[in-house]
C-alpha cells in the first residue's frame, strides 16, 4: 500500500510536467502558388448543377449503366488498392503505437528458484517504468503519425481516383473501337455498292476489269480494318477485367458506341482545387508531418524523466509463517540529460528541417502540376469540340461527294479513280471524326479527375 501511494505521489507530481511543453514549431500550412482565373477557362460553358448525381460517383455524368456497374466495382475488387487500403491501416497502427508511450509499462515477472539443500525461493514481482513526455515528444511523435495516417488515406482516395478514371479511359477505348468496326461495316457495305456498279459497268462493257479488280481490293481491305478492331477490343475489355479485380475470361462488355454526351463538368475556383485533389491533399498531409517530425528531432536535446517501481513478495512460498514478512517493493526517479553524442542530435534535427524543407517544395509542385492538368484538359476539351464540328461539316461533304462521283462513273462521264479517291476521302475523315470524339471523352475524364474527381479533403479523417 505504501508503495502504490508513494507512487501515486509521484505520478501526480508528474503529470502536470507531462504537458508543459512541446518543442518544435507548430505547423501552419506554407503558401503555394495559386493562380486567380483559370487561363483556358474563357469560352468554357459550365453544365447546370445535377445535384441528383453521386457526389463522388463522377462517372454517372456520362449516363452509361454499362459504365456505372464496372466503376462500382473497382474500389471493392481492384487488388492494388487492397494494398493501398492495407497501408492506410499500418498507418494508423502506428499512431496506436505512438500514443502507447504516453502510458506507464507495466511488468509482472514471478520468478521460482529451487538450490540445495531443497530451499525453495518465490520472487513474484509486479514492477512499472514511465517516461514523462516532459517536452513533447512523445506527442509530436502522435501528431506526426497522425498526419501520415491522414497523408495515407489521401494516397488511398488517390489510387482509387487513378484505377476509377483507368478504367473510365479503357472503356472509352473499347466504345471507340466498337464505333470503329461500326464504321468499317457501313464501309463494307459502301464498297459492296461500289463492287457491284463496277461489275455491272464491266458486264455491260463500260468499264475495264481493272476497275472490278480495285473494286475488290477496296473492300478487302475494309474488311481487314472491321476485323482489326478486335484487337484495341479485346485489350480494352482485358484491363477492365484487371482494374475490377477478375481475370479477363470472367468479365464480357456487350457493345456498343461510343456516346456523343461529353458532360461538362462544374469548374470551381482555383482555390477549391487545394482541396478537391487527393494527391494535393497527401502532399500537405506528409508536409505536416515532417514538420511534427522537427519537434520530436529537436526533443533530443533535452532531458528525460522516467518513474520506475516494483512491488512484490521474495521467500520461500511454503512458509506460510514468513510470506507475510517478506515483501519488497522499490520506486524511484531517474533524470537523464545527454551530454554529448558526437553532433548526433544536430544532425537529426537538421535532417528533419531538410525533408520538411523538401516536402514543402513537393507540395508546391503537386499544386502547380494540379493547374498544369487542368489547363491542359480544359484547353484539350475546347479544342476537340471545336474540330469535331468541322469534322462533322468535313464527313458531310465527303459523303455527298461520293455519290456524285458514283453517278458520275454511272454515268460514263467519270473514271473509277475519281470514285476511289472520294471514298477513301470520306472514309479518312470518318475515321479522324471518330478519332476526335474519342479524344474529346478523354480530355473530359481527364478534366474530371484533375479537378479531383467528387472527392473533397472534408473525407479526409479527423487527426487522430
Amino acid at each position: 500500500m505504501r508503495f502504490a501511494v508513494r507512487l501515486g505521489t509521484l505520478a501526480a507530481l508528474a503529470l502536470p510536467m507531462a504537458g508543459c511543453a512541446e518543442v518544435g514549431p507548430d505547423y501552419q500550412r506554407p503558401a503555394a502558388i495559386v493562380p486567380a482565373a483559370y487561363k483556358e477557362l474563357k469560352g468554357w460553358k459550365s453544365a447546370t448543377p445535377r445535384d441528383a448525381d453521386g457526389k463522388g460517383a463522377w462517372w454517372t455524368m456520362f449516363h452509361d449503366p454499362t459504365l456505372n456497374r464496372l466503376e462500382a466495382q473497382v474500389a471493392v475488387s481492384n487488388q492494388t488498392l487492397k494494398a493501398d487500403e492495407a497501408n492506410y491501416h499500418a498507418a494508423l497502427a502506428l499512431i496506436a503505437e505512438a500514443r502507447a508511450s504516453l502510458f506507464p509499462a507495466v511488468n509482472f515477472n514471478p520468478a521460482l528458484t529451487r538450490s540445495s539443500p531443497g530451499a525453495d525461493l518465490l520472487a513474484a514481482e509486479v514492477s512499472g517504468s514511465w517516461t514523462i513526455d516532459l517536452w513533447g515528444k512523445v506527442r509530436r511523435s502522435i501528431e506526426q503519425q497522425g498526419d501520415a495516417a491522414q497523408a495515407s488515406a489521401a494516397d488511398l482516395a488517390n489510387a482509387t481516383l487513378a484505377a476509377q478514371s483507368a478504367l473510365a479511359l479503357a472503356y472509352v477505348q473499347l466504345r471507340e473501337a466498337d464505333s470503329a468496326r461500326q464504321l468499317y461495316a457501313d464501309t463494307v457495305k459502301q464498297y459492296q455498292r461500289s463492287l457491284e456498279i463496277t461489275q455491272n459497268q464491266y458486264n455491260a462493257g463500260t468499264a475495264a476489269k481493272s476497275d472490278v479488280i480495285t473494286a475488290q481490293a477496296q473492300l478487302l481491305a475494309a474488311e481487314g480494318q472491321q476485323i482489326n478492331t478486335g484487337v484495341a477490343r479485346a485489350q480494352s475489355e482485358h484491363a477492365i477485367a484487371v482494374l475490377v479485380g477478375k481475370p479477363p475470361a470472367e468479365v464480357s462488355v456487350p457493345p456498343g458506341g461510343l456516346t456523343d454526351l461529353t458532360p461538362a463538368p462544374p469548374v470551381r475556383a482555383p482555390s477549391a482545387l487545394l482541396e478537391r485533389r487527393p494527391d494535393i491533399a497527401a502532399a500537405e498531409r506528409n508536409m505536416a508531418a515532417q514538420n511534427a517530425a522537427i519537434g520530436v528531432a529537436i526533443a533530443g536535446y533535452y532531458p528525460s524523466l522516467t518513474l520506475s517501481g516494483s512491488t512484490g513478495y521474495s521467500g520461500n512460498p511454503f512458509i506460510r509463517q514468513i510470506a507475510g514478512e517478506n515483501p519488497v517493493w522499490s520506486f524511484g526517479m531517474a533524470l537523464a540529460q545527454p551530454l554529448f553524442n558526437g553532433g548526433l542530435t544536430d544532425a537529426q534535427v537538421e535532417s528533419a528541417r531538410a525533408d520538411y524543407a523538401a516536402s514543402v517544395a513537393t507540395y508546391r509542385a503537386t499544386v502547380l502540376t494540379a493547374f498544369q492538368q487542368v489547363e491542359d484538359q480544359l484547353a484539350a476539351t475546347r479544342i476537340y469540340g471545336e474540330e469535331i464540328k468541322v469534322q462533322g461539316e468535313a464527313v458531310k461533304a465527303a459523303q455527298q461527294s461520293v455519290e456524285i462521283a458514283l453517278n458520275e462513273y454511272r454515268a460514263g462521264t467519270q473514271n473509277f479513280t475519281t470514285v476511289v479517291t472520294a471514298e477513301a476521302a470520306a472514309l479518312g475523315d470518318e475515321q479522324s471524326l471518330l478519332a476526335s470524339r474519342s479524344s474529346r471523352l478523354t480530355a473530359v475524364v481527364n478534366l474530371i479527375v484533375a479537378l479531383g474527381g467528387g472527392w473533397s479533403e472534408s473525407r479526409l479523417a479527423a487527426n487522430p
